[in-house]
């Protein structure tokens, strides 16, 4: 899928794999994400060939002029997993916002794990 919009210059499409991308930079520019992972063992065997995938542990699905992302993630051992979920919630909502142009409905976080 992808999401389509339209102004002044003509049209625009941005793809779900775009997003993710951008999702991906800033979740890992996050403090204390360290790393995106894939939800099931199976959906990460294609990414053990790829050097560094930044839409590993990402879903998007677009609906209209509506985005829901779901973020898989491993966290930094002791910290606050709320406080780093909120701040991961905003900053990834506001960026995707500032590229698409499109609404983010939610954010959703899925902590998979904390790591030393």
């Amino acid at each position: 899928m992808s999401v389509k919009t339209s102004n002044a210059y003509g049209d625009i499409t941005i793809t779900d794999e775009a997003i993710a991308v951008v999702a991906g930079f800033t979740a890992l520019d996050c403090y204390g994400v360290i790393d995106l992972v894939a939800k099931k063992a199976i959906d990460s065997f294609p990414e053990l060939f790829h050097k560094q995938a930044l839409n590993r542990g990402i879903k998007i699905t677009t609906l209209g002029n509506r985005i829901t992302i779901d973020l898989s993630v491993i966290l930094k051992y002791g910290i606050s997993i709320s406080a780093v979920a909120d701040s991961l919630k905003k900053a990834v909502k506001y960026s995707v916002e500032k590229f698409t142009g499109m609404i983010v409905e939610s954010v959703n976080v899925n902590v998979i794990g904390v790591r030393v």
